[in-house]
């Protein structure tokens, strides 16, 4: 008897290992991926075209690294901060902010935008700028503490804007370029406040104007551009997950 309780044991042994062997790749980790945001989450393109825009190419980042997604993108273009107030308040997009464990931003590009007149060369004033920062700030404020009661364990990832129009004049680069340091501040500011992560895109962008931005009368993104941007937010999550 004693042998053949040996023989079935032997015989359950081995045939147990095929299947750990014939397993193929790591087990697919099932998320749940929130975007929010302008234009540029929307995936408007260099010809004011509707296309693809970076959270989608993150999504595909995603899956390629052996996650199944479940994505909701809720950006608007055009949106201020002030509109992503408010698209927070509506029921669906607050029962997908529940259940996420990635959401991105891009928000507050519009509400500096609404002030300039690029061919008037008409600039806002300083305490013009002063309230538009100061309300977006408080916006930003608003949305992450929405998000914050809604999902603690959220991963937010807030994304800071590139210079839109490197094909102005020169002479006037320096106060745009002070506009774009100024928003960007803001941005970064609130991320750090409730310990999100930041990131950048200027530089990024910055490196090849001509292939990301290809249309000098038009603010947004190439494909290649949407890309890049999608590149950085991952490279922010890869390194989070390996802290």
């Amino acid at each position: 008897m004693k042998k053949v309780s040996v023989f079935i044991l032997v015989v359950v042994f081995l045939a147990s290992i095929p299947l750990t062997a014939s397993a193929k790749g790591p087990v697919k980790k099932e998320v749940d991926y929130v975007a929010l945001g302008d234009s540029l989450a929307a995936g408007i393109t260099p010809d004011n075209e509707s296309g693809t825009g970076y959270p989608d190419y993150f999504v595909q980042r995603l899956k390629q690294s052996q996650y199944t997604v479940d994505y909701s993108n809720f950006a608007i273009a055009g949106h201020t901060s002030t509109d992503l107030t408010s698209v927070l308040n509506k029921d669906r997009v607050q029962a997908d902010i529940e259940e996420a464990e990635f959401v991105t931003i891009n928000i507050g590009a519009n509400d500096l935008l609404k002030l300039l007149n690029l061919e008037t060369q008409e600039y806002p004033s300083e305490s013009e700028v002063f309230t538009a920062l100061s309300t977006l700030g408080q916006n930003l404020n608003d949305v992450l503490t929405t998000i914050e009661e809604l999902n603690p364990q959220a991963k937010v990832y807030i994304m800071g804007y590139y210079n839109p129009f490197p094909y102005q004049p020169q002479e006037l680069q320096p106060q745009l370029e002070s506009l774009l340091d100024s928003l960007n501040q803001v941005i970064e500011s609130a991320t750090d406040r409730f310990g999100h992560t930041y990131v950048p895109t200027e530089e990024l962008i910055e490196r090849k104007y001509k292939t990301y931005l290809p249309n000098p009368s038009n603010i947004h993104l190439s494909e290649a551009g949407y890309q890049e941007i999608a590149k950085e937010f991952w490279k922010k999550l890869d390194k989070s997950k390996n802290k």
